[in-house]
């Protein structure tokens, strides 16, 4: 049976490949036919942007885009974010902390890194 899956990434991809295992992850769980929307908080937004130099696992990141965008996994960014920065032709909408909230609170299981 699907589930409803969030997956929070919150920590900095330029100190820690955890960002980018998490989106790794995320496509395993689209692959399994889970609904899952991956939610970007503060710096883990360099994710889908063209600002990827100083990215930990930038190779594995190249890698897992294509099939990412290709899948329209949504993600949500914050409200505030330039949708312009985005690098690619991702399924996004920016949504205020309230709205994120409550879809959290909706999901049947968050992961968050």
């Amino acid at each position: 049976m699907s589930k409803n899956v969030a997956v929070i990434i919150q920590e900095d991809p330029r100190t820690t490949h955890r960002p980018v295992e998490a989106l790794r992850i995320a496509l395993g769980l689209v692959a399994g036919s889970h609904n899952t929307t991956v939610i970007l908080i503060g710096e883990a937004v360099r994710l889908l942007t063209d600002d990827t130099d100083d990215i930990i696992d930038l190779d594995i990141l190249e890698k897992y885009l294509p099939s990412i965008e290709q899948l329209n996994i949504p993600f949500i960014l914050p409200k505030t974010f330039d949708l312009s920065a985005l690098s690619g032709e991702f399924s996004v909408r920016c949504e205020t902390e309230a709205i994120v909230a409550a879809l959290i609170e909706s999901m049947d299981c968050t992961l968050v890194f």
